[in-house]
């Protein structure tokens, strides 16, 4: 299984619906595909249609209460979802009482990867807290997730430079992308950051742009992914580019970490081919904010 870590440092960037669609997209694939909601306002959760009362959910599995397959929920779309709510909050505030609190996801997905091809983890807007934590452990790869608006490309410097002290604090290197969101063709300032986008992050961006769509906001509202709700349309198309440049990123695999220590590459290289997965190591650190121009 392959984990993916969706990540940014702020909200609106399209983050949960681009993981959303995405595992939906994948599972239209023929994937086996688990969505991890690990934000505390459960938009994943709620955007698939599932209104927690009694259910186990994300937090049960972190505490211990219950296993990965005992928490996980039937999504529209056939996927799995281990849900959220703002229960999971609580965890941020009592993990430092655990031992080892960074490391209870990994182990939980490890002990299920057996039933899924790929898990996609939605992570909270904030990427300092145990959460963040969490998937960074658990994933081989963590995907940031920009936004082609105003001051996007220089947030998301800022948020691989925090992803580079987050695997340096972990000593664990993983692979690091980044995919664009709200792209709207019609404004001439989102063809710039986008070409700005390319000329900074080379390979390590995915070449599919998910534009702005009318039906992604009714998807949420629905509590459909788009490949259920409109599954010929624009929308449902770009995240089958997506999904078809995500497959072929995974198989075969990114390297394990103690390959991708080995390899000792650089932290963060836009050099390497498109056949190469950068890694995020305490390595070789290079600071790309100084070629912000």
């Amino acid at each position: 299984m392959h984990v993916l870590a969706f990540v940014n440092q702020k909200g609106g960037c399209g983050k949960t619906t681009t993981a959303v669609n995405l595992a939906g997209a994948l599972a239209a694939r023929g994937e086996r595909v688990l969505l991890v909601d690990l934000d505390p306002q459960a938009h994943a959760t709620l955007g698939l249609g599932w209104s927690i009362e009694h259910e186990p959910t994300v937090h049960d599995v972190l505490r211990d209460r219950v296993t990965l397959h005992e928490a996980v929920l039937p999504a529209p779309g056939g996927f799995d979802l281990l849900a959220a709510t703002a229960e999971l909050a609580r965890f941020e505030e009592t993990a430092e009482r655990l031992v080892g609190p960074e490391q209870v996801l990994k182990r939980a997905l490890e002990r299920g990867a057996w039933s899924y091809d790929v898990a996609l983890l939605d992570c909270p807007p904030r990427t300092d807290g145990v959460l963040a934590a969490n998937a960074l452990r658990a994933a081989q790869t963590a995907v940031l997730v920009i936004e082609c608006g105003a001051f996007a490309l220089q947030g998301a410097l800022k948020a691989v430079a925090v992803l580079e002290e987050l695997a340096e604090s972990q000593d664990r290197p993983f692979a690091l992308r980044a995919v664009g969101t709200l792209f709207d063709r019609r404004e001439a300032l989102a063809h710039e950051l986008a070409i700005a986008l390319h000329a900074q992050f080379g390979p390590l961006l995915f070449d599919t742009l998910v534009r702005t769509h009318p039906a992604l906001r009714a998807c949420a509202a629905s509590g459909l992914p788009v490949q259920v709700l409109e599954p010929l349309g624009a929308a449902a198309q770009d995240f089958d580019a997506l999904a078809e440049e995500v497959q072929t990123f995974v198989r075969p695999s990114t390297p394990t970490v103690a390959e991708s220590a080995r390899a000792r590459r650089p932290s963060f290289d836009p050099t390497l081919d498109s056949r190469s997965n950068p890694v995020l190591a305490p390595r070789g650190r290079r600071d790309l904010r100084r070629s912000v121009h």
